[in-house]
């Protein structure tokens, strides 16, 4: 009889209970244990963020879904992993044994490590749907009194799309408000150029993305590292491709949002062999520690090394079609190490995203997600808002139900259809 924790149910968390499920014996049982006791849907916080969608939208109330999966659910924070010991101590004093470990904890986000960055400074959110609340109400009020407005990624982020799509979307919000021709709108990031998005660039996301910006008369600064953000000013220096800094512009705004760097959770950090330096879990092929082979990770708390070398670090995403690669592989592999087997399935590790332009959008597939690939793809197009759109209420469905199946990859094959995303899940 083996005990299955889940660490965190977000994403990775939340699929991972219900495939983890599936592969275990009768006699074997799980339990998920979470600080927050609802799944919210993150792609959505940048509609959240300009109130076209409410948080009510966007959350799912785990239990009811646990209960009636057979799968045991804690709400309380851990706040100390002993991995020699197989326990995790929790906020609520209580202590939970394990016989196998699933982190999906995510990540901590490192708003500190820049002055005056984030919800408690002078910039707004989207990485969680509390930030996405407080962004749509300072939104409202900033388009009272418009002015310039800021969006990006700071130095060491390792998810951008997320800052394209909430820049465009506030580009489409403001034409509907009729206030367009009164903001100018910058796009500040650490990628070494525009379209990059941690992965080397998808495609021709570069040029697309580029020409949308041109398109919708927004600037941008590349190779940038923010040294501070004052309540209306941001300080920003610019580093060369030879790593020598070329000075500091202050770009002001009125509104911003920029995304920050990430790091693992308190209660991953320092443990030898378990985590990086960073706090990310290491993992091998097979989603497992190679220090504590009873513990596996998935989603944005693995620790990937960057692609390469820039001026500016730059991170690696995390998409939901490869988590949901690492979420397979770790459910098989576990319900191979409980019946005496070796674990032999490894995720493919693709990404496959819509990035929604409030009206438009971008779309690329990229086989596998690092390069070189076998599939570079992407294109743009009205169609990629309406698949966005839909590909939110297919995916809220299959989680309300708790039915376990690759959400991104069926869900891309209904929406899109196309030929080579066909390839890609039918190669896969």
């Amino acid at each position: 009889m083996a005990h299955v924790v889940v660490l965190g149910a977000g994403l990775g968390g939340a699929i991972m209970a219900y495939e983890m499920k599936e592969q275990l014996r009768k006699e074997d049982s799980i339990t998920v244990v979470t600080k927050d006791p609802k799944y919210h849907f993150v792609p959505s916080n940048p509609w959240v963020a300009v109130n076209w969608r409410s948080r009510d939208d966007v959350e799912i109330d785990l239990r009811p879904v646990m209960d009636k999966h057979g799968i045991g659910f804690i709400t309380s924070a851990a706040t100390k992993i002993l991995p020699k010991e197989n326990i995790i101590e929790l906020a609520d004093g209580e202590k939970i044994t394990y016989d196998y470990l699933i982190i999906a904890t995510g990540p901590e986000l490192a708003f500190d490590e820049i002055e005056g960055l984030g919800p408690n400074g002078n910039t707004q959110s989207v990485c969680h749907v509390d930030h996405a609340e407080l962004a749509g109400k300072a939104f409202d009020e900033f388009c009272k009194n418009p002015g310039p407005i800021v969006v990006g990624a700071v130095q060491g982020a390792s998810c951008f799309g997320p800052a394209y799509e909430f820049m465009f979307i506030l580009e489409t919000e403001l034409r509907k408000r009729k206030i367009r021709d009164q903001v100018q709108i910058t796009y500040v990031t650490s990628e070494p150029y525009v379209g990059h998005l941690g992965l080397d660039g998808v495609g021709d996301t570069k040029g697309l993305l580029e020409s949308a910006m041109r398109d919708k008369h927004i600037k941008w600064m590349t190779n940038s590292k923010i040294q501070k953000v004052d309540k209306d000013v941001m300080h920003v220096e610019t580093i060369g491709d030879d790593g020598k800094s070329k000075g500091v512009t202050q770009v002001p705004f009125k509104f911003s949002m920029m995304l920050p760097a990430f790091r693992g959770i308190k209660p991953l950090m320092g443990i030898e062999g378990l985590v990086n330096p960073r706090g990310f879990v290491i993992v091998d092929e097979h989603q497992q520690n190679p220090t504590f082979k009873n513990i596996f990770s998935v989603g944005v708390c693995v620790a990937i090394p960057p692609i390469g070398p820039t001026p500016v670090p730059v991170g690696v995403p995390k998409t939901g079609f490869m988590i949901e690669s690492m979420v397979t592989a770790t459910a098989h592999n576990i319900g191979q190490l409980v019946r005496q087997e070796k674990p032999t399935h490894q995720g493919t590790w693709n990404a496959f995203c819509l990035a929604d332009f409030g009206d438009g959008g971008i779309a690329f597939i990229a086989q596998p997600q690092i390069p070189p690939r076998n599939v570079n793809w992407s294109s743009s197009g009205k169609w990629v808002h309406l698949a966005k759109v839909g590909f939110e209420k297919y995916f809220m469905g299959k989680m309300k139900s708790g039915k376990s199946e690759p959400f991104y990859e069926k869900a891309a094959m209904k929406l899109i259809g196309l030929d080579k995303l066909k390839k890609v899940t039918k190669d896969d």
